[in-house]
């Protein structure tokens, strides 16, 4: 009798959800820190350090000059979909001494979104260009400081050279709603990438 209410207690035992690791990307002070912990159900793992005297000269500060704080490794934040599904959040460093880290982080990646910040379009081309290059899916996250955006999304588009099936979406890192948005946009077009 007390193997098969083993065998009952594991057929109730729910299967462990799906999981799916998406890389927040971008250049140097875009907001992917902001972006990974306005979302995250969990406190975001953090792996920043202070800009030092050290940095000057190295870093480009300009547009900038308020960022007191860095991510030296990686950002980890994590959502639940459901009970079947949790994505794993995992922002990458956007200097460029740190790049080289950006290859193990994509490592099982299933897709990414590229941070843009429009005051400095060209701190995030090499992340246009990392993902492209790996085919691996992404949209492209413009982060409006402030609340602003100047441009229209097929302006961005344009001035990026972009395909038409890479998403562009308008979006303020700090807000979880506005943050939440670029993740669906990101699960639609992994979900319609698996269709074709």
């Amino acid at each position: 009798m007390a193997g098969s209410e083993t065998s009952a207690a594991r057929e109730a035992t729910p299967a462990p959800p799906d999981t799916v690791k998406i890389l927040i990307a971008g250049g140097f002070g875009v907001g992917k820190t902001t972006m990974v912990g306005s979302v995250s159900e969990i406190a975001p793992l953090r792996t920043e350090e202070p800009l030092t005297i050290a940095g000057l000269g190295v870093d480009d500060l300009a547009g900038i000059e308020q960022k007191r704080a860095t991510t030296v490794a990686m950002d980890f934040g994590r959502i639940t979909i459901n009970d079947q599904l949790v994505l794993y959040l995992f922002g990458t460093p956007g200097q460029q001494r740190f790049w080289f880290m950006w290859n193990d982080l994509a490592v099982g990646a299933l897709g990414a979104v590229v941070l843009i910040d429009v005051r400095r379009p060209e701190a995030s081309f090499a992340a246009v260009d990392f993902f492209e290059r790996r085919k691996i899916p992404f949209v492209v996250a413009v982060n409006g400081f402030g609340g602003e955006h100047p441009y229209p999304a097929e302006d961005i588009r344009e001035s990026l050279a972009l395909p038409e099936n890479v998403p562009v979406v308008l979006c303020d890192a700090r807000r979880r709603e506005s943050s939440r948005d670029v993740l669906i946009a990101l699960l639609d077009l992994l979900i319609a990438s698996a269709v074709d």
